[in-house]
């Protein structure tokens, strides 16, 4: 029998709304506080698949995902004059290639995971956790806005820079960093944005990158090769004229997605890195989704991540009669499957963005010739994530 508990969840994106939905199906009393003053819209496209669309379908969310994607068909590699260089469509590499059958906006995914959990759970925006601390039979939290509450768990379900996993597991964790600088922002659509992401390379390993979204506007995409700078740490203003500096000589399109800058309502740049912890849990605190196993935008792996530790989490929760062997059998089950996500080679940000010219028409060539055996088994080895590599158990008291 599920032993019922009043759980706190932190973070109102993917993994926590997703957590959130499935411990309220096993009755537990669940509430979710999110440091944003409101729901956050926009962000980039994200893919749900593999494990991760199964996920979708067992919370029964896959047609509302459906209705709600992107519409992006595919991927045109492109030179400054927008010649097509190389392609893929969304049935490429069996269906598992860069673009997935179900590209969705975080904030259309993160929207609707809330809107499905919302009747059973207590969503609190605009607070966050100051302080917790831990006694025999619960956790004692202090919140930003004032107040104090007793809670039998806590879930830190926030991102890369989790500040619940700051207050509770200090400097376990590791950083793996990947010399790469990426910016995300919403700019004004154009004529010539189609229905596929348009991706540009220039020599010094920089990309830009075009897709479409539902919502009538196109998301930008900015990568450079850098170590880690503490660029991220900047001012808003200051990150939109270091991009400038770094992009102001590119053509291609570059000129108007950087004259659309200065009026981007959501600017995201950070560097490109993975978390890694020996451990997700402490006591009766545990860690779910990119706070706890970041790997990273690049690996294509976030949002099923995010979404199966989640449901396995859940499961084991209402599996087990301590909190203590559910969070071990979590971490037993999704640990192999995390290991596989986080096997990025260091250098694949050079492989998808080379810093010569010569270089460049090299990946051209490499990806036109995917058709070729041997050659589009080397690309599958980097453009396929592994999404399904994990079987999902099949928790009696959560099924529909």
């Amino acid at each position: 029998m599920t032993i019922k508990r009043k759980i706190l969840v932190t973070g109102a994106s993917i993994a926590g709304p997703t957590l959130a939905f499935w411990l309220s199906r096993l009755g537990m009393e669940v509430t979710v506080v999110e440091r944003a003053p409101e729901f956050r819209d926009g962000g980039q496209t994200i893919d749900v698949r593999g494990a991760g669309k199964i996920v979708a379908q067992r919370m029964g969310l896959e047609s509302a995902i459906r209705s709600r994607s992107t519409h992006e068909d595919g991927i045109r590699f492109v030179d400054a004059q927008d010649r097509t260089q190389a392609e893929f469509g969304i049935g490429a590499f069996g269906g598992n290639g860069p673009v997935a059958e179900l590209e969705i906006l975080r904030g259309e995914l993160a929207k609707l995971l809330i809107e499905h959990s919302r009747q059973a759970v207590n969503y609190r925006f605009g607070d966050s956790i100051a302080a917790l601390e831990e006694l025999p039979h619960g956790v004692n939290v202090r919140f930003e806005q004032g107040g104090e509450e007793m809670f039998d768990l806590v879930i830190g379900a926030e991102g890369v820079g989790s500040h619940t996993r700051k207050l509770v597991f200090g400097d376990e964790v590791k950083r793996r960093s990947f010399n790469l600088y990426t910016a995300y922002f919403t700019i004004p659509r154009a004529p010539g944005d189609a229905r596929q992401m348009r991706w540009f390379n220039a020599p010094g390993g920089l990309s830009v990158c075009l897709r479409p979204d539902n919502l009538g506007t196109t998301r930008a995409l900015l990568s450079f090769q850098e170590a880690p700078s503490a660029y991220e740490k900047l001012s808003p203003a200051e990150q939109k004229t270091l991009l400038k500096e770094k992009f102001g000589a590119l053509k291609w399109e570059t000129p108007r997605i950087l004259a659309s800058l200065d009026d981007a309502p959501d600017l995201y740049f950070d560097q490109i890195s993975q978390v890694k912890m020996a451990r997700w849990s402490k006591g009766r605190i545990a860690l779910v989704g990119d706070a706890a196993y970041c790997a990273s935008p690049i690996s294509g792996m976030g949002t099923s991540l995010g979404m199966c530790g989640a449901y396995v989490l859940a499961g084991e929760l209402g599996r087990h009669d301590t909190h203590t062997q559910a969070f071990a059998a979590y971490e037993s089950i999704m640990r192999p499957y995390v290991d596989q996500a986080q096997s990025m080679p260091s250098f694949a940000p050079r492989l998808a963005s080379p810093h010569t010219r010569a270089g460049i028409a090299l990946g051209h060539a490499m990806l036109r010739m995917s058709n070729v055996p041997i050659v589009k088994s080397v690309l599958a080895k980097f453009l396929t994530p592994k999404a399904d590599a994990i079987s999902l158990p099949n928790y009696a008291d959560m099924a529909f």
